[in-house]
């Protein structure tokens, strides 16, 4: 009988190794059928979903096709150059010896940072900064991320996890904790959009009326005109996102910010998926039921969050919603995202501030108008802003009712949760190559399909690679597009207004 050594060889073979002999054993697969060149099936299993693996490909910093690559490559480096740049600025206005000293020390945390990015390092743990978020995102390190570089890892994870890391070189320190190098950035292009906001703020001063005079049909009519309108005010409002367009001219930005309704009506052409109107089937329903509650998972500071608000103010003033909540970010994120103290600079510069020195007594009077019925709202409980830590994790919305189920479940009691801008709609499809004609609610995976599952509708101009949700033919449109307008995914030219409407029926109850 033959025997075989300790390394499954014949047990021959270990005195012939000792004559010099091959020790490793050679198969011979003649027999066997020719190797065939197996593809992988897409979309993944929702049991090998994870975040290094999503349901369809990952884009990531490697893939030089991808936008991800430039992003990777250039365009977070240059972003970090110029908070780089903001915080020694600030370094140079301070005279206390120990703020100076703790400051420099934060500058030069963003600089191991850079030589990190620069270098393509390997994706350390976060350090332990007393943030709600770091057990979440270590966890996620741990468990799949172990030694991955920035370019390598998802590209939606790495830009995230820059962000993170940048956060951190302020958060470990003695005096700058909550400092925001883009701060100065988000406040000077609020100063630069000063013809679309008073465009909207001379319109909406004045509380929304319809005439008595009108019958029933009619008023609901001129309500859903208005409805549709300002859902593509608050749609379009994503254009002025800063980490695109931190080099923009006034002009430029005045020709993205164009609110008039010519100029809605010509763009409607270009929401590629478009929900809206199955949009407003859903929300004129919700005056008619218990509590009428809108929650919006905010995107960018300065002017797309005032059209949120006038949006909002809208939903309020016709009764479609009876409470308004805003989700924002707990410190600053990716360029222009809201944070508390963007919230409130917002309602305060439009009602005291003094930005607009060339404006007519009619804007600012105007502007203070709406920025005073804001801030009673406030008072009210009418309008509530929200900071929970996991919009600042490295997880896609997939994983939220499993690592955030309090968060989850509190979005669950929402008739409707509205997710604005890119960054959002990439986390809720797992910001991966899923066909164009895959549908919304199966992209965004268990927050379409789990119990208690809310309403919800994204509000995204594209801006990056994934795009789904564009119907049957989807993947032929996305095809012509690619031939006839290359770059379409990222020039914010294109939208969709996308929804899903959840798992209503089982909600969870509370007591």
């Amino acid at each position: 009988m033959t025997t075989l050594g300790p390394n499954g060889v014949n047990g021959k073979s270990a005195s012939a190794s000792a004559a010099g002999a091959p020790s490793r054993v050679t198969l011979h697969l003649g027999h066997l059928p020719s190797k065939k060149d197996i593809k992988a099936t897409w979309p993944r299993t929702p049991t090998r979903v994870d975040p290094n693996n999503p349901p369809w490909p990952a884009y990531r910093g490697y893939h030089e096709y991808s936008f991800a690559h430039a992003t990777m490559q250039s365009r977070l480096p240059t972003i970090l150059g110029k908070g780089i740049e903001d915080a020694t600025r600030t370094l140079n206005t301070v005279s206390s010896e120990e703020l100076v000293v703790d400051l420099a020390t934060c500058i030069d945390r963003m600089g191991d940072l850079m030589t990190d990015l620069s270098g393509n390092a390997k994706l350390r743990p976060i350090v332990d900064d007393d943030e709600a978020d770091v057990a979440l995102w270590n966890k996620e390190i741990a468990k799949y991320f172990q030694g991955k570089d920035f370019m390598n890892a998802p590209w939606l994870f790495a830009e995230a996890y820059k962000y993170r890391r940048l956060h951190e070189c302020f958060s470990v320190s003695k005096f700058w904790r909550d400092y925001d190098v883009f701060y100065r950035q988000k406040c000077d292009t609020f100063a630069r959009s000063s013809d679309a906001v008073f465009e909207l703020s001379l319109r909406f001063a004045e509380p929304f009326k319809i005439p008595d005079n009108l019958s029933g049909y009619d008023k609901l009519e001129a309500e859903r005109l208005m409805f549709l309108e300002l859902t593509q005010v608050c749609l379009w409002g994503n254009s002025t996102d800063l980490s695109l367009l931190i080099n923009m001219t006034e002009d430029q930005i005045k020709a993205l910010q164009s609110t008039g309704g010519d100029h809605l009506a010509a763009t409607e052409k270009n929401i590629l998926g478009n929900d809206v109107h199955r949009l407003w089937e859903h929300v004129k329903t919700l005056r008619d039921r218990t509590g009428g509650r809108v929650d919006f998972v905010l995107d960018n500071a300065g002017f797309e969050l005032y059209c949120d608000c006038v949006y909002a103010d809208f939903l309020l003033q016709s009764g479609l919603a009876t409470q308004i909540r805003f989700h924002g970010k707990r410190y600053p994120w990716f360029v222009s995202d809201v944070t508390k103290k963007d919230w409130e600079w917002l309602l305060n510069t439009m009602v005291y501030g003094q930005l607009f020195p060339n404006a007519t007594d009619a804007e600012l009077g105007s502007l203070r108008r709406l920025g005073t019925r804001w801030k009673q709202y406030e008072k009210e409980g009418k309008w509530v802003y929200e900071q929970h830590p996991f919009w600042c994790a490295g997880y896609t919305y997939w994983d939220l009712h499993s690592e955030a189920p309090d968060l989850f479940l509190h979005l669950s009691r929402s008739d409707l949760v509205i997710f604005k801008g890119d960054l959002n709609h990439r986390k809720l499809t797992y910001d991966c190559a899923a066909p164009a004609s895959t549908p919304f609610d199966v992209s965004i995976g268990p927050m379409g399909s789990a119990a208690g599952a809310p309403v919800i509708v994204s509000l995204r101009t594209i801006k990056s690679d994934v795009v789904v949700g564009l119907g049957q033919d989807g993947d032929q449109v996305a095809e012509h597009l690619d031939e006839t307008e290359p770059g379409w995914k990222i020039s914010g030219k294109y939208a969709v207004v996308l929804l899903s409407e959840g798992r209503p029926g089982e909600k969870v109850r509370f007591a």
